[in-house]
């Protein structure tokens, strides 16, 4: 049996004694370690297989953790993972109390920047660059890896702008591969598309004219000759560029074909990359297809209507718009920002625009939502897709903020739908002549419904509901959370002494139906799957403290600290919102 390199590698020093010669089956042993663990433990595949080459290069050729290396995002930092020290507890990645995801500060002192959204690794970097040239640290090197859809961002542009007029010791790695999780698009795609190993095109080349230092392409997985590059540009002052062109899903040949479905394909075969069957039969669809299929529906019969996401095409199902009338779809690419104000322009002209976002990207996009759409009351409906707990990638992705920092905007309509039917319902509404802009979340996951596919019906803004009547305590939920209060309820021998309401709407709230709740009961409990500070049941706290009532008002949600990654069971149990803890809570509140 062949001895293995990479048992060996404990850290990068250790991957500094090998020799050039063997650097080559070190690649095939670590591409082989990452895919045999994903595909039992799942993750995100294709980004790291495409820079395994990479990876092994940078720390051979770079003195890290003194030289500071920083990764966008995150995805494709498997390699890194395991080569610095984590190499025997990577079957832990994405678990609870296990590895993170994606890099980490607290995780490891070769993880220089924590990383999860898009296009941070420029401006990271320069700003430790920059702090470099301030302590004196002239030698010291700086390098960020940059996905080719993450680098059309403006975050990234800002950074690469800054940079071109500073004396920073930056290297701006383009990792190349035509991809992020969709395909990427636009017109530095376009360019980037036409570049090729050892050619660059005639044109005018954007990063130069903005005073970088430009080399490549290169190939990414030829590890001589980029340990050569690195040792021209290590002795080259001031920011630098090195194009290099990788193959996503690299060694394996199904995640090579199918980029996007690898990109994160859960379980496989690791010999043949052959997905494991997973029975979808009899189960609920997922929210974020209910939503695809349901404005595919409404775009058949109104014209006027427009969707845009910010590069999750299929993340959020709005491939199915794309297909069906491709030029009323947009993906914009990782553009938050631009996102939300085109939609804004878009309603100016009297269209009626679903921006689909995830709860957590739109957080990148808080003054656009603000300045563009609510101060001038424009009616753009943001679909926010994986808004609450998202699971195994941790605090850097749960939805949990949106009713929080949306909430306390003027004009602004905050819809949750506790099923799959209420949010088409909502889907429908919001294209009756909506006057105001407004934000339907829903969560990551299926529904809880079969029959989700009902006649529209069109719902009353501000409107909650009855679902179980009861004597002694009001449970007022909002969101999906409903299904696990639901069954909270029912695992109670209470004899009818538990209501529950839907409040539907987080704002503006059912001052009625409020009213109601607490002139009948003096115990109240309120469960959102949003964090607890801002949040809705701060919105009851103060609907109650305004109108002066006495009743005990208890509130469960997100605590106020980040919650990190585990599966949707641990995560509920963690912060209390499983069913028994629910129904623990109701249970103790009623023996007072």
């Amino acid at each position: 049996m062949e001895k293995s390199i990479l048992n060996n590698i404990d850290s990068p020093l250790d991957l500094r004694k090998l020799s050039t010669e063997e650097l080559p089956v070190l690649a095939k042993e670590l591409r082989k370690f990452i895919i045999d663990i994903v595909a039992t433990k799942e993750g995100h595949l294709g980004a790291s297989l495409g820079v395994v080459e990479l990876t092994i290069a940078l720390h051979y050729a770079f003195n890290t953790p003194d030289d500071l290396l920083v990764w966008d995002v995150g995805h494709q930092a498997y390699g890194h993972k395991i080569l610095t020290g984590r190499r025997d507890i990577f079957h832990t990645n994405r678990q609870l109390h296990g590895l993170s995801g994606f890099p980490k500060r607290s995780e490891s002192e070769y993880d220089a920047f924590g990383v999860g959204h898009s296009s941070t690794a420029i401006s990271a970097a320069l700003g430790m660059a920059i702090a470099s040239n301030l302590k004196g640290e002239f030698s010291k090197q700086h390098i960020a890896v940059v996905g080719d859809a993450s680098i059309a961002s403006g975050m990234a542009f800002e950074g690469l702008n800054h940079a071109g007029v500073s004396k920073a010791n930056l290297l701006v790695i383009l990792n190349d591969n035509a991809i992020g999780i969709d395909p990427s698009v636009g017109a530095l795609k376009q360019y980037l598309t036409k570049a090729k190993v050892g050619h660059k095109p005639q044109q005018d080349n954007i990063i130069e004219a903005l005073n970088f230092n430009y080399f490549g392409p290169v190939d990414g997985h030829d590890i001589k000759g980029l340990l050569e590059v690195f040792e021209e540009l290590k002795k080259i002052q001031g920011p630098k560029f090195l194009h290099v062109i990788t193959t996503k899903g690299k060694g394996l040949q199904k995640a090579e074909e199918d980029q996007v479905k690898y990109h994160a394909p859960g379980k496989f075969v690791p010999d043949t990359g052959e997905l494991l069957p997973s029975n979808s039969e009899g189960l609920p669809l997922k929210y974020q297809d209910v939503f695809g299929l349901t404005l595919v529906e409404l775009a058949e019969k109104n014209e006027k209507i427009i969707a845009i996401t910010p590069a999750m095409p299929t993340g959020s199902s709005l491939k199915y718009m794309m297909d069906a009338f491709p030029e009323r779809a947009f993906d914009v690419g990782i553009a938050e920002q631009h996102a939300v104000t085109l939609a804004a322009g878009m309603a100016t002209q009297g269209f009626v625009v679903y921006c689909a976002i995830y709860s957590t990207f739109l957080q990148r996009a808080y003054d656009q939502v603000i300045h563009d759409v609510a101060i001038q009351n424009l009616p753009v409906i943001f679909c926010l897709d994986r808004a609450g707990l998202v699971g195994e990638d941790g605090a850097t992705h749960h939805g949990v903020f949106d009713i929080s920092y949306l909430r306390c905007i003027p004009n602004m309509i905050i819809a949750a739908p506790r099923d799959e039917v209420q949010l088409r319902n909502l889907l429908y509404t919001a294209q009756l002549d909506l006057k105001n802009p407004m934000a339907i979340r829903y969560p990551r996951g299926r529904g809880v419904r079969l029959d989700w596919k009902q006649e529209f019906r069109k719902l009353e803004i501000g409107k909650g509901e009855i679902l179980r009547e009861g004597t002694d305590l009001a449970v007022i939920s909002v969101g999906s959370i409903a299904e696990n209060v639901k069954l909270a309820i029912a695992s109670l021998e209470t004899k009818g002494k538990v209501a529950h309401y839907d409040a539907g709407f987080v704002k503006p709230l059912d001052e009625l139906m409020l009213h109601e709740i607490f002139s009948k009961f003096k115990q109240v409990i309120t469960v959102e799957e949003g964090a607890l500070p801002g949040g809705f049941g701060s919105a009851i706290l103060e609907f109650a403290a305004k109108h002066n009532y006495s009743s005990q008002i208890k509130c469960l949600g997100i605590p106020d600290q980040f919650i990190e990654q585990g599966n949707m069971k641990e995560l509920y149990e963690i912060v209390k919102l499983d069913v028994s803890s629910i129904a623990n809570t109701i249970k103790s509140l009623l023996n007072k």
